[in-house]
Formats: structure tokens, C-alpha cells, sequence
């Protein structure tokens, strides 16, 4: 129930913190953005409608006055008549004399006794505004500000065979203060109403899009709910399309392994009961024999003869080797099941393997008059494998082959070179496997058939599977009814 209130709610907080902050990031831009292009479009205006002002006052107030007096000093009075003028008609101007170089000769608002005061004005920027006529946007010194710029307004003048500018500024001191004031009110509320309409746009579509990007996710999450609810057959369709196909494809695989594994756990539970139905019966049955040869020994010991006793002992030990056989099959077959057997490959001579498993079961032949045969003995061929796995393999094919075949059979080892393996093949003359129980054989849960129960548990021939499943190969079986079984693997050839 936790996990349903807060998977996506958690994830769609996140989106929205991260869509806030880009929000107030873009306003903040929008804002540093628009204040430097607007300030700079006023001043651009400002300075193209007043480009002529210099112009202007060199053409009416110095053609009829000089601006010097005949000591060459600054006619004052001039300059303070024309500031007068000027800023009855535009506070914000700040009029200077200078000379050709750009040194100041005069102006109204600097103070002479000031040791900070700037004596010169550069003279590149006015140069430039002259030579385009104004036409564009040029900064230049501001002389009550050093290290600023302003916009300006500049002309030559050639009076009285001395040359210089007339410089105007054209935003001066008093018209930054009253501008700044104004353009801080301005912005704020500018800023003020740029946030709140983008924050309402910005919000609407969030919402849209924060929606269509979880709708992927939200019909993912539905779809592990309702897996991990136990629907397993709940699937993303069309996984390639979704927006997270990564994600989607990776559900959908997942959801296939865990399905799988739960089939192959149930078929193998069902398999591992009738396992144990099946080595339950091979159990009861020598099990029933000792009991009943037990009882009867200790029931009619005295009346029993010599022969008799012995007869019943023997039966009995019989009956214990093959409850030990078959527990062993079972420890080892649990064993190469769970994969706690590694093989241990090294090279060895399979035809000297051969020999001695062929002495070795020529013992159990010999009652049954069954004939033992090596094919390929003079050539000494070495395999690469586990040696101990092998020969557990051959001895349980060798005892098999042994206990189907008819008195008076033969059972044949041969050995067999292909490239770069060698085959080994077990073939007997026996009874042979009907084709309907041929692909059972292998199986260790299931009996071929129910009048083969003298077969046991099936357990050595699956063991021997597994062997050669540890050694990457396989095994098959050729086999005709009434003609006799073969069974055929490969193991790799060592190379020094």
C-alpha cells in the first residue's frame, strides 16, 4: 500500500523542484537579458535623436560669441549661459570644451580644485562618432566618472585659429541617478510580472508535460504492481514504443525469466515426486526382502539346515548391496544435480582405461557367458578429461550393457579416432530399447515402462548424462528392438 502512494508522487516532486528552479533560472535570465537590451536601446535612441546637439550649439551660440576671451582664457559666462539653456530644455546633459588632444579647457559641473577630477577625454571615440556622422552607437569618457562610459554628442570647432571639440554628454550624472531609480522600478516590475506569467504558463505546461513524461512510468509501475500481485502474465505491450524502452523491454524479459524459472521449479518439483515414487519403490522392494529373509531366520533358525541359512544370508547380503548401490546412485546423482561436482580435467590414456574396465567387468560377463571385446587396443589414444568422471561414466554403460544382454552375448568398447576427438562407443547384443522408450532413457524420473522394474531407478544412465554435461559433449543411443544398443560420446584428443 506504501509503495503505491509514494512511487510516483516521490519521482513527480523531483521533476517539479527541478522544473521550479529551471523556471526561476529562465526568469532571472529573462530579466538580466532584457534590462541589458533595453538600456542599451535607450541609449542607442538617445544619442542617434541627439547626434547633432554638439553641432548644433558650435552653430548657434559660437558664431556670433567666442568662446574665448582675448586673453585666451575660456569666455566662462558663455558656457554658463549655454549650460543654463540646456538644462532647461534636458537636465541630464553635461556640455565640455576640449582642446584638439581631448584635454578639457572647461565645463560648468567639474570642479577645478578637484585633485580627482579627469583633465582629458579619450580622443578615438569622438574621432569615430565625427567620421560617421553620429549614424553609430559609440561610448565614450565620462569625465565626472573615470573608468565609465557614456553616450555623447561631439562636434569640431575652429575659432580664432584654435581648433578642439565641443563634448557633450549626453546621460550625465543626474539623468544616471533619476534613469537608475526609474529602470530599478521598472524591472521590478517587469521581473515581477515576467515571473508570475511564466510561472502560470510554466505551471500549466509542466503539469502537461510532467503528465505524457510518467505516463510510461506510471503504466510500468502498474504493470510490476500487478506482477508482483501475482498476475504473471502482465506484460508492457508494444515495448519498443514506450519512452523508456530500455525499461520496458527490461520488465518484460524479467517478468519471461521469472515466469520460466517458476515453470521449470514446478515441472521439476513435479519431476523429483515421481522420483521418489520411483526409488521408493526400488527401495521397498529389497527392503521387504531383508525384512521377510530376517524374520524367517529368526523365526525357524533351529529348524533351518546349513544350506538353508546360507542360502538366506546370501539373499539378504545381495539385497544390502543393491540398497547401498542405489543410495550412492542417488548421493552421487544429488551431487552433479546441484553442480558441487568440478571437473578436474588432465590428460590420460582412454584405451588404458579401457583395458582395465574391461578386465575389471569381465568377472560379471563371465557367469552369463557374455564376451567382452576391446576394438582399437594397439593405439594408445589420450583424452583430455576428468579421469574419475569417465570411468564412473563407462562402468555404469559397461554394467548396463552387461545386464540386458542375453547368456552367450557379446558387449564391444571401441575406440574410435575423428579429428581432433575420440569416439567411444558401448554396443550389446541384448534385448535393444523399443524407439517409444528411446527418448526417456536418459530421464531419471521416469521408468521406461512398468514391466521393466528390474531396471531400477533409471539413476545410472542419467548419472552419466550429467558426466558429460560437465564435460561440454553429449551422449546418444542407436538401438533396435531384439538387435542390441549402442551408446556413442566424444572427448576432446590432448594435445602436448
Amino acid at each position: 500500500m506504501s509503495t503505491k502512494k509514494t512511487l510516483t508522487p516521490r519521482l513527480v516532486k523531483k521533476l517539479w523542484f527541478a522544473f521550479i528552479i529551471l523556471v526561476i533560472m529562465m526568469g532571472i535570465s529573462y530579466i538580466g537579458i532584457t534590462e541589458y537590451f533595453a538600456n542599451k536601446h535607450n541609449q542607442e535612441t538617445t544619442q542617434r535623436l541627439n547626434a547633432d546637439v554638439a553641432q548644433h550649439v558650435i552653430d548657434e551660440k559660437f558664431q556670433n560669441v567666442s568662446p574665448f576671451l582675448q586673453d585666451g582664457s575660456v569666455n566662462k559666462s558663455l558656457f554658463g549661459d549655454l549650460m543654463h539653456d540646456m538644462m532647461a530644455v534636458n537636465r541630464g546633459i553635461e556640455v565640455y570644451l576640449l582642446d584638439g588632444n581631448g584635454a578639457i579647457l572647461y565645463s560648468v559641473v567639474l570642479d577645478p580644485n578637484d585633485a580627482n577630477a579627469t583633465k582629458s577625454v579619450a580622443i578615438a571615440p569622438i574621432e569615430s562618432f565625427i567620421s560617421d556622422g553620429g549614424e553609430n552607437f559609440i561610448l565614450g569618457d565620462d569625465p565626472r566618472t573615470p573608468g565609465e562610459q557614456k553616450i555623447f554628442s561631439a562636434a569640431p570647432y575652429s575659432v580664432d585659429g584654435r581648433n578642439g571639440y565641443v563634448y557633450i554628454v549626453l546621460a550625465g550624472k543626474k539623468f544616471q541617478e533619476v534613469s537608475s531609480t526609474l529602470m530599478r522600478q521598472y524591472f521590478a516590475k517587469l521581473g515581477l510580472g515576467a515571473i508570475l506569467l511564466t510561472t502560470l504558463f510554466a505551471a500549466i505546461i509542466g503539469l502537461v508535460a510532467i503528465w505524457f513524461l510518467t505516463k510510461n512510468l506510471r503504466l510500468i509501475t502498474n504493470k510490476v504492481r500487478q506482477f508482483s500481485e501475482g498476475d504473471l502474465t502482465a506484460r508492457i505491450e508494444n515495448p519498443d514504443a514506450s519512452d523508456i524502452s530500455i525499461f520496458a523491454n527490461s520488465f518484460n524479459e524479467m517478468a519471461d525469466t521469472i515466469t520460466g524459472n517458476i515453470d521449470k521449479m514446478q515441472s521439476l518439483d513435479l519431476l523429483r515426486r515421481e522420483l521418489i515414487a520411483n526409488v521408493s519403490h526400488d527401495l521397498r522392494t529389497p527392503l521387504a526382502i531383508l525384512k521377510g529373509y530376517i524374520e524367517t531366520l529368526q523365526m525357524k533358525r533351529d529348524s533351518l539346515s546349513e544350506e538353508e541359512k546360507k542360502e538366506y544370508l546370501q539373499i539378504t547380503h545381495d539385497n544390502v548391496d543393491k540398497l547401498s548401490k542405489l543410495i550412492n546412485q542417488l548421493f552421487e546423482y544429488s551431487k552433479l544435480e546441484a553442480e558441487q561436482v568440478t571437473p578436474v580435467k588432465e590428460p590420460f590414456s582412454i584405451t588404458e582405461l579401457s583395458h582395465d574396465l574391461i578386465a575389471k567387468f569381465s568377472v560379471l560377463a563371465e557367469p552369463k557367458e557374455i564376451v567382452l571385446k576391446l576394438e582399437n587396443p594397439k593405439e594408445n589414444n589420450l583424452v583430455y578429461a576428468d579421469l574419475s568422471l569417465v570411468e564412473r561414466a563407462l562402468q555404469n554403460l559397461i554394467e548396463n550393457a552387461i545386464k540386458y544382454t542375453k547368456p552367450k552375448g557379446k558387449v564391444t568398447l571401441s575406440l574410435l579416432k575423428k579429428g581432433d576427438e575420440i569416439e567411444i562407443k558401448i554396443s550389446d547384443t541384448g534385448t535393444g530399447i523399443p524407439l517409444s522408450e528411446q527418448p526417456f532413457i536418459f530421464d531419471r524420473y521416469k521408468q521406461v515402462d512398468e514391466s521393466a522394474k528390474k531396471r531400477g531407478s533409471g539413476l545410472g544412465l542419467a548419472i552419466v548424462k550429467k558426466i558429460m554435461e560437465l564435460h561440454d559433449t553429449t551422449i546418444t543411443v542407436l538401438s533396435k528392438p531384439k538387435e542390441g544398443s549402442s551408446f556413442i560420446f566424444n572427448l576432446p584428443t590432448y594435445k602436448s
